[in-house]
Formats: structure tokens, sequence, C-alpha cells
């Protein structure tokens, strides 16, 4: 009797233009799709690796570690220009050309990457964009930011991680159960990371400079997420000249890839 054996993803590493190692994996075969992640997410997190098999029967799907995470490097000082060279990185191992599927900061990236990188990118998706919707929650992220740094600042990564994750609406209780999850190591060694997503979403969205952006782009929000994430993707909407708006029924910030996948595959095939 013959049994066939799952093909095992290998993890493959390129240089960023400031010679970062980034680690990524591929999965599935079709047109380059970079996944791009949010907040305290590697690749190989497993609703993120989940993610990534169910947008490979559609698409070529480069999963990569964010710098900082998981197997990249994370060469200092931090700023965003460098993750945009980041995703160029990428797409140049793709082929030259993808699409570009951003989560929450990742989708603030996606944004500034269709800014910045031209004919590189193809199309844009972006699930829950997570800038700040107005000056009030501006100036509560604000306060957010300063205790995340300091706590990381005293080598306090557990407290960091709960804090922010309290800060931006998780429920109390879940954050409290977190350690007790097999993956609350990785995530405690994320968080210096934070940083960088706090750095990413701390103004509200660049509506004047999004209106410079050509590429199609599809913008997505969860039907049950904060009414601000809802708020800022029709900002964005009523900026870019060919955006098209979705609100995806039935989802939160954490969307369900098999529900997404059809909008995926809809807009950018």
């Amino acid at each position: 009797m013959h049994f066939s054996k799952k093909k095992e993803i290998s993890m493959k590493t390129i240089k960023s233009k400031d010679g970062t190692t980034l680690a990524y994996d591929v999965y599935g075969s079709g047109p380059a799709l970079i996944y791009i992640t949010g907040a305290s997410c590697h690749r190989s997190f497993k609703p993120i690796m989940q993610d990534a098999k169910i947008f490979a029967t559609e698409f070529s799907v480069y999963n990569y570690d964010r710098r900082g995470r998981g197997d990249s490097g994370n060469t200092l000082p931090y700023s965003m220009e460098r993750e945009i060279e980041d995703i160029e990185a990428m797409i140049d191992t793709a082929g030259g050309m993808a699409y570009l599927y951003g989560h929450s900061s990742g989708a603030v990236l996606a944004l500034e990457a269709a800014l910045r990188l031209g004919s590189k990118v193809q199309k844009v998706i972006m699930y829950d964009a997570s800038y700040v919707h107005d000056e009030k929650e501006k100036a509560e992220y604000k306060r957010l930011s300063q205790t995340i740094h300091k706590l990381l600042d005293n080598g306090k990564n557990a407290k960091a991680m709960s804090a922010f994750l309290k800060g931006i609406g998780m429920p109390k209780v879940f954050v409290l159960l977190l350690p007790l999850f097999p993956g609350w190591r990785t995530m405690k060694a994320l968080a210096p990371t934070l940083a960088y997503d706090i750095a990413l979403t701390q103004d509200m969205p660049p509506v004047e400079r999004a209106t410079r952006i050509s590429v199609p782009t599809q913008i997505i929000v969860g039907e049950k997420s904060p009414a601000s994430i809802h708020d800022v993707g029709r900002q964005l909407t009523k900026a870019i000249s060919n955006a098209k708006f979705v609100q995806l029924a039935g989802q939160d910030h954490m969307v369900n890839a098999k529900t997404l996948l059809p909008l995926l595959s809809g807009f950018l095939k």
C-alpha cells in the first residue's frame, strides 16, 4: 500500500536592501501574493499558516517574517521605509511583480508599498487597516504607546504584550488566559516589535497622500470590527480614486480566511 507524504514547506531566506535577513515560506502556485501580517504575528503562528494554506489554493503565497519576528533579522534603528524595502525584496523574489494582502498594521504597509513601489505592486487588498481614526483615539493611543514603551524599556515583555492587547480591545479574560497557551513564549518574544506596529498606526489615515495611489485597491472591513476601523476604511476609500469598499458579513478583526478567499480571488484575478 502506498501512502503519499505531505509536501514539506522549507524555510527560505533573502536579504533586504539594508542587509537584514528575511525568512519566508512559499505555499501553492499561481499569481504571487505577498502576505503582510499585523501586530504580534509571525509566519509560523498557526492561524497565519492556516491563512496562507487557504490562500494557496488560488495563489503562490509568500508568507514572510517581518523584521524582528520569527527567523528574520532586526537591523536597527527601525523605520517604516526599511519595512517597505523588505516588501520590495519579497516582490523581487516573487518575480518582480505581485499582489499585496495586508492585515491590520500590515495593511498600513501595503498602502505605503502601493505609494512607493510603482508597477511592482499589481493590486492591493487591505483588511481592517488599523490607523487611529480621529484626534480622540490618537490621544488615547499615545497614552497606550507611552505605557508600552516604558514596559519594553524595562524588559517587561509579557506585561507589554498584555497591555497592548487590552489596549486595542481584546477581552480581558482572553488576555489573562493567554499565558496558559503554548504560543505565549513566542508572543512575549515578539513584544519589542509592538513599537514598530505602534509607529505605523499612531496617526490618522494619510488621506492626502493616498489620493496618489494608482493601483487597484480593495479595502475590506469586518462587519463586527470596531467602528473606528470602519471609519478608517471609508476615509481611505474616499481618498483612493479606484478603491472598492467591502464590509465582510459576520467577520471581526480576526477574519476567517475561507470567507475572505472569494473576495481576494475575485478582486485580484
